[in-house]
């Protein structure tokens, strides 16, 4: 209705500068040798004029001195009836040559028929383009229920067509999922042997692992086509829809198959049936239960197979997970050192690098960073090196990029007082004295009292190598490290600030962990305490259900503030043992804001 109203407005306007154009052309201001009437007369009875030559409603005069003059009569009054009312005496009459031309076809016709006919073209025009817009939109009503998935030919994009070379890390994955493109180039060997091609595949990963770029790589190696489309797309605000729509899909698949489906963030739709919200007819249940046929039902879908991304596989319907739907499910991890390593090799290779980078450090930097991550990290690189008027990208950039990727970008222009500095400074000098001295934490790689997002300052602490597991004493030296900067506020100022807020939320949190999930706690024994259940509308861990008693709960709260003292007390026994040392990095971070690893460890040496 707002693009009929709109073009209507539009067709209206042009209907009204036409017109208005039309007849000012007709009324133009007429030019200079243009005279009047009374004029005429009066050189017709002073015998200066020659001849007159009437067309249709002009009169065109030559006078005997050998100009030309134009004259304008109205509408369907003849000549010498004009003059006669003028009083133009006869025989001055007589003298003049007067000849009658007739006016040409063409412009005769043009004058009779375009007033009426331009506007009537212009109304024929507007309700043709008018008739087209309701017939566009019954067509798009009719293909409501159709897919909307986007299908990527493989020989049609060759140069942007992507394969596991484009790919960095994930290698147990790569190596699971060339057994699908052995499956869509040759199925006739695993046929004869009675193996059957597997229906789906089940991609599972933290969000930025590379699950999508994974299936459109299965799909450049096998050269077939690929269908993407996300499962919020099924759903829509009308019951049946979503079912429409897989229906579709799949027929459009199986029209050009061999072929891959990719069906990314399958858990828009695919969450666990029975929860009780929504009713019967559910529309996300109803596109799911099609689903669900389309993959394992009496019609075979042959050389279609189904790739799923989810970072939430705990939700999905176990209808999905069954033999038969997706049968393969391929898990990519955060990656290691040497994946990074790799994967900065990939998405630098358009960048142009300095000689001095290393990549590997960069990776060693970046612990727990996926690859979504380290592609913005070269990315931010980039831009930070044209910002500064480089052509290369080198080493600073790439490590103040580390820092913006985890921390945001850096905020000078909040400008601290003394005394708050003087704070903050001793706050991040205390977290790096204890995870100096411990022997269990990370190294620092830098410190810093310039504000980064929403941190007043930062310790940056990087593992020497990747940890899959974490031992028990080191969260309590963890606890320790934590609390550092709140002790030292203390031990120096014999107050505390809001400063510490966030590092006594992390503790706490990691203090209950420890006794409730990881069962570290000497008291209550080797047992977990209380599991957590999902509100589907909210999609938040929010509820949390208790098996234990009250009298256990007040012996988790008594553990935990254990954990804490004892952290608490180890941290403080460190800072006022070495002291000297905790001031010499408060007096080098108030004086350059900044220390790098090699100043640092300088400066605590014993």
């Amino acid at each position: 209705m707002k693009n009929l109203l709109k073009n209507f407005f539009i067709f209206f306007i042009i209907l009204l500068v036409v017109s208005g154009l039309f007849y000012s052309a007709s009324d133009a201001e007429q030019p200079k040798d243009y005279v009047g009437i009374q004029k005429l007369v009066e050189e017709i009875n002073g015998e200066s004029v020659e001849s007159v030559t009437v067309e249709g409603n002009l009169l065109r005069v030559k006078l005997k001195d050998g100009s030309g003059q134009k004259v304008k009569k109205e509408n369907g009054e003849s000549l010498s009836a004009l003059l006669k009312n003028f009083s133009v005496a006869p025989d001055k009459l007589a003298k003049v040559n007067i000849e009658v031309k007739d006016e040409s076809g063409l412009s005769f016709w043009a004058s009779m028929l375009l007033p009426i006919a331009l506007p009537l073209l212009l109304i024929g025009v507007f309700i043709y383009f008018m008739a087209r817009q309701i017939q566009g939109a019954n067509v798009r009503a009719l293909m409501f229920g159709q897919s909307q998935a986007r299908e990527v030919k493989q020989d049609q994009d060759k140069k942007k067509q992507i394969t596991f070379k484009d790919v960095a890390g994930v290698k147990e994955a790569k190596e699971e999922l060339k057994e699908v493109v052995e499956f869509l180039t040759s199925p006739k060997k695993f046929l004869e042997l009675g193996a059957n091609i597997p229906k789906g595949v089940l991609l599972v990963g933290a969000p930025g692992t590379g699950k999508t770029l994974l299936a459109k790589a299965v799909a450049g190696e096998a050269h077939v086509p690929f269908f993407h489309m996300s499962g919020s797309e099924f759903v829509e605000m009308f019951v049946g829809v979503g079912a429409s729509r897989v229906r579709d899909l799949f027929k459009r698949a199986k029209k050009s198959a061999p072929c891959i489906v990719f069906i990314d963030e399958i858990d828009a739709v695919g969450r666990q049936r029975g929860s009780g919200l929504g009713g019967s007819h559910d529309e996300r249940e109803q596109t799911l239960n099609q689903i669900l046929v389309e993959m394992d039902g009496f019609e075979p879908n042959t050389n279609v197979i189904v790739i799923a991304a989810t970072n939430r596989p705990d939700v999905l319907d176990p209808a999905l997970l069954r033999p038969g739907r997706f049968d393969r499910r391929v898990v990519l991890d955060e990656p290691d050192i040497n994946d990074r390593t790799e994967i900065l090799k990939v998405h630098s290779q358009k960048k142009p690098l300095g000689k001095e980078v290393s990549l590997r450090r960069i990776a060693e930097r970046t612990p727990g960073f996926s690859g979504a991550d380290l592609a913005n990290l070269l990315n931010e690189a980039a831009i930070l090196s044209a910002r500064n008027g480089k052509r290369l990208i080198e080493m600073p950039e790439l490590f103040q990029s580390i820092e913006k990727v985890m921390l945001g970008p850096e905020r000078k222009s909040r400008v601290l007082s003394d005394k708050e500095k003087k704070i903050t400074a001793y706050h991040e000098a205390g977290h790096a004295l204890v995870t100096h001295i411990l022997p269990n934490t990370d190294p620092v790689q830098k410190i810093s009292i310039i504000s980064r997002g929403m941190a007043g300052g930062y310790t940056l602490k990087v593992p020497l190598e990747d940890k899959r597991m974490h031992s028990r004493q080191e969260f309590l030296e963890e606890l320790s490290v934590l609390l550092g900067g709140y002790i030292a506020e203390r031990e120096i100022f014999g107050d505390i600030t809001t400063g510490a807020t966030s590092d006594l939320r992390t503790a706490t949190h990691l203090a209950r962990r420890m006794i409730t999930d990881y069962g570290m706690s000497r008291e209550l024994g080797p047992r977990t305490f209380g599991s957590r259940e999902e509100l589907i509308f909210l999609g938040r861990e929010l509820h949390e259900q208790r098996d234990y008693s009250e009298k256990i709960a007040e012996r988790i709260d008594d553990e935990i503030m254990h954990y804490l003292n004892e952290a608490a007390e180890r941290a403080r026994q460190i800072i006022r043992e070495h002291k000297p040392k905790l001031e010499k990095i408060v007096e080098a971070l108030l004086k350059q804001e900044k220390l790098e690893k090699e100043e640092f460890e300088e400066l605590v040496k014993a």
